[in-house]
């Protein structure tokens, strides 16, 4: 496995080794070992599986006071993946950072604890495998709305596909807000 740094710390880019055939392919999507080398000493405690139409746009999620760390992985189709730094100390504060994941590339996200993340469907459908370190709390879900004028996210499509939901989510600006009156920054 190949351990990619980005320009955001702790976000990390995998690209594993694909042995193919006339059968098809293998690959080791996750190995705890060399994980641990690369920095990346994290337990997994749940597995997500979501599958998507073109224009979807799933984001952007956290969870405020149990944040999950989240290794993303498409095993079908095609999508930009979107990850934003949400803590408030960081360097690197409402910076946000695009790639694009994929059944052909094979490349996997490794989005720590204090970001937000989300992806927009770019194929005709994809389906998106993440494994959390720790578990889904709807109470404690946060976000940050897709379309904040102040990140200038460019997801590449004009219309997405967005639930009520992540659609009545606050901007960045808004949620520190909130983060700040509630006295937890």
């Amino acid at each position: 496995m190949n351990f990619i740094s980005t320009e955001l710390p702790g976000v990390v880019m995998i690209e594993p080794q694909v042995f193919r055939d006339h059968r098809g392919f293998f690959l080791e999507s996750y190995h705890q070992a060399k994980f641990a080398q690369a920095g990346l000493d994290v337990t997994f405690v749940q597995d997500n599986h979501s599958k998507s139409v073109r224009g979807t746009l799933r984001g952007l999620h956290a969870q405020r006071r149990r944040p999950q760390g989240k290794l993303v992985r498409v095993v079908s189709g095609e999508i930009f993946d979107v990850v934003v730094d949400i803590r408030p100390s960081s360097l690197t504060f409402g910076r946000w950072l695009g790639v694009t994941l994929s059944a052909e590339n094979f490349r996997q996200l490794y989005v720590p604890p204090g970001f937000v993340h989300g992806f927009c469907v770019v194929s005709e459908t994809a389906e998106v495998l993440y494994k959390c370190t720790a578990l889904y709390d709807p109470t404690d879900e946060i976000g940050i709305v897709w379309n904040d004028p102040e990140l200038g996210i460019d997801w590449g499509v004009q219309s997405p596909v967005v639930s009520d939901k992540d659609r009545r989510l606050p901007t960045l600006r808004a949620l520190m807000e909130q983060v700040l009156a509630d006295g937890e920054a």
